[in-house]
């Protein structure tokens, strides 16, 4: 095979091997993953229409309270296996605050497998009058990577024992 051959398959061949990469590298929801604030959240179940449920323990209140494992749902956009899916999701602080926050993101896995899930948050906190909501909506930025565990829920077991009422944040 002539020089310019070789360069002509090999063209061809990183060019199928970028093209190919996502489908390859595809991103899946289920499982544990951890934040850049050291939260935790467990997808357990991804249903074949998109929709999900799981937990979520955070590491970061308000007022600086125990917070404890709150639920949360969501549904993932179908893609047919090719891309990056965005989904978006609510957690319900109700165990510990009266507050709901509302994520919405993208998952993506680099070339070296590793998985990210990009979000941005808006957490809604009951206010006690409408001249107090200029207060009531904070909005943030999230990072999560896929923690490697063992299989089944893990979560209830990472929750602190406490009855302190706090508020929460993502």
């Amino acid at each position: 095979m002539g020089g310019g051959a070789f360069v002509l398959v090999l063209a061809l061949a990183v060019a199928l091997a970028k093209s190919a990469a996502p489908a390859e590298r595809k991103c899946q929801l289920s499982g544990l993953w951890r934040n850049d604030q050291d939260s935790l959240m467990e997808i357990s179940m991804l249903r074949d229409n998109g929709d999900f449920h799981g937990q979520y323990l955070t590491r970061v209140t308000v007022s600086g309270g125990c917070a404890q494992v709150s639920p949360l749902r969501g549904a993932q956009q179908q893609l047919g296996g090719e891309g990056w899916p965005t989904f978006a999701f609510t957690v319900r602080w109700d165990k510990f605050s009266n507050a709901t926050t509302a994520f919405v993101g993208q998952c993506f896995v680099d070339a070296g497998g590793k998985e990210t899930l990009s979000t941005m948050w808006l957490l809604r906190e009951a206010v006690g009058s409408l001249e107090e909501d200029w207060k009531a909506t904070r909005v943030g930025r999230n990072v999560f990577t896929r923690k490697r565990t063992t299989k089944g829920k893990i979560l209830p077991s990472l929750s602190p024992p406490c009855e302190a009422v706090s508020s929460p944040g993502p």
